[in-house]
């Protein structure tokens, strides 16, 4: 019988680091790493960052277009970024932290004219309304006379301008002198309002739907004042605006993220279904808030047949008339709406 000598551990150790650096080489490589086995395709889809807002409109969008796969239906994949305003949204969108951000082309414009090469791809007609209480003695704009009047935005929001346009050519007074307004952010008019201590309130939409989900009556919106200055209502305002040059050089992206976005908004104009689904990222508070969010928003999609050089052609009017009112302050050194300001859109 053969006496067994004890081995040191550092030996044991050694020897087995050894045994298993053998079979390593003796395999020739890790076996995620071998030539002879398939290996996992990558990830061949493009990624489209968009700036989103909690509670904003864009934010249900790319909910829908992500749980319906539809950004993967169309080669791509949609990254949303949250911001806390849209001045936030615009800054990032400059800066490169984003792909793409809803804003208005008159913004576009302005900065195309400075040498930017941004462009609009359209994402809602909807603006806003003017909203009173149910019981107010308003009947008309031209009751606004002498009231005190909450305006969303500052005085060079475009929707405030095209109010003033309209008392201006049908009533003969400039509302801007007419009125006691004051200027402020959407929920604060909102609270004055009910309070008491304003007569009416021009507000952004989602606001305006909320306002009346809770008793207030509206008087004109945005859309109605555009129709009665001879402009088209549905006149898409507000869009997805990105780079040309990224465009250029990311076309399947940039067409396969409005595509997307096209499908997502038939899922929103068909189905109620959908929009229970969405409510909690709409801050409505019950089912009648809610209809009024759907209803308004369906209302603001645009026409999907609509020609970009045909709306860029309607939207140079309107800049004109808006340019008369905000002057350089408004549009910058451009008196006419810039060339390219209007994104083709893409077809199916």
């Amino acid at each position: 019988m053969i006496a067994m000598t004890a081995v040191p551990r550092r030996r044991v150790a050694v020897i087995a680091a050894a045994f298993v650096i053998a079979l390593v080489a003796a395999a020739g490589a890790p076996p995620s790493a071998r030539a002879d086995e398939p290996q996992p395709a990558a990830d061949a889809a493009a990624t489209v960052r968009v700036a989103t807002l909690k509670f904003g409109t864009v934010e249900w969008e790319i909910d829908v277009i992500r749980r319906h796969g539809l950004d993967r239906a169309h080669g791509i994949r949609v990254d949303p970024v949250d911001f806390a305003g849209a001045q936030a949204a615009q800054v990032a969108l400059q800066g490169g932290r984003v792909d793409t951000a809803v804003l208005d082309w008159l913004w576009v414009s302005r900065q195309r004219a400075a040498g930017a090469d941004w462009t609009f791809a359209p994402f809602s007609s909807a603006v806003g309304s003017v909203v009173v209480p149910a019981a107010s003695p308003i009947r008309s704009v031209a009751d606004l006379r002498g009231k005190r009047l909450g305006v969303a935005g500052s005085p060079l929001d475009k929707g405030w301008l095209i109010l003033r346009l309209l008392t201006l050519r049908n009533d003969g007074f400039d509302l801007d002198a007419a009125a006691e307004k004051s200027f402020g952010a959407p929920p604060l008019l909102s609270e004055q309002l009910a309070g008491g201590r304003l007569d009416a309130v021009l507000t952004y939409w989602p606001y305006a739907a909320r306002l009346e989900a809770q008793g207030m009556r509206g008087l004109v919106s945005i859309g109605d004042a555009l129709r009665e200055l001879g402009m088209p209502d549905d006149l898409p305002m507000i869009g997805y605006v990105f780079s040309e040059q990224w465009a250029a050089a990311n076309r399947a992206a940039a067409d396969g993220f409005l595509k997307a976005s096209r499908d997502a908004k038939r899922i929103l104009a068909a189905s109620d279904e959908e929009w229970r689904t969405i409510m909690p990222l709409t801050g409505a508070k019950d089912e009648a808030e809610l209809a009024r969010l759907r209803d308004a928003f369906r209302a603001g999609i645009p026409k999907e047949q609509a020609s970009a050089a045909a709306e860029q052609e309607a939207a140079g009017k309107l800049y004109a008339l808006l340019a008369s009112l905000g002057g350089e302050a408004l549009v910058g050194p451009s008196p006419t709406l810039r060339p390219g300001t209007f994104y083709p859109m893409p077809s199916d």
